[in-house]
């Protein structure tokens, strides 16, 4: 393990020593999973962001389709055609 040094605020170190001392264990132990529980959350949407998101789906679920369903469908065949043709036949400079 490394050894490295914090500057936090006396809140945060009494918030420490508090949970050190009623979980009996070190406060290094209490800071590792501090930051372990940190990371596995810190990737997710904060609520503000998630509504953000989602209202804009909405919006865009609500729009008018701007082609027929037939249109789409022939696209998306072509496009898996040109998938299965196994790329370019010719280099790209």
């Amino acid at each position: 393990m490394l050894k490295v040094t914090f500057t936090v605020d006396e809140q945060t170190v009494n918030t420490l020593k508090r949970i050190a001392t009623r979980l009996n264990k070190p406060q290094s132990v209490i800071f590792r999973e501090a930051i372990r529980h940190y990371s596995e959350h810190a990737d997710q949407l904060s609520p503000e962001e998630r509504d953000r998101m989602l209202a804009v789906v909405d919006r865009i679920m609500a729009r008018k389709p701007t082609r027929r369903d037939a249109e789409v469908a022939a696209e998306l065949a072509a496009v898996r055609a040109a998938r299965k043709t196994g790329g370019r036949r010719t280099r790209v400079a």
